[in-house]
């Protein structure tokens, strides 16, 4: 599935690096859930990766509405960005969001 398939779809995710946990390498603490949807293919080979904005606590699993895209232009790992099915946000509000990673990476945001 192209990536872009996911924009404007209802997701179930599974999060593997809750809201306030560390990052096992590089030591910063999440300051959203990041994770991952079952069962798809990225093309860095792993499950493609979902960075959760909107639920400040830590959860296991969300099911939510893709409203974007973090396409890295120098690596090939796109991310999801996905939210409460009410809610929404702005670029500027999403690159703030998810720069304590993204800001190591080139990346265009692609919305529907």
């Amino acid at each position: 599935m192209d990536n872009k398939e996911y924009l404007d779809k209802e997701l179930y995710i599974k999060i593997d690096r809750p809201f306030g946990s560390k990052h096992p390498k590089h030591g910063f603490i999440y300051p959203v859930n990041y994770g991952y949807v079952p069962n798809t293919v990225s093309g860095d080979g792993e499950e493609l990766d979902v960075y959760l904005l909107g639920v400040f606590e830590p959860v296991d699993d969300y099911t939510g509405k893709c409203i974007a895209i973090i396409h890295r232009t120098n690596d090939n790992d796109d991310k999801l960005i996905v939210v409460p099915l009410n809610k929404t946000y702005s670029d500027d509000a999403i690159e703030a969001l998810v720069e304590f990673q993204e800001e190591h990476f080139k990346h265009v945001l692609i919305r529907k």
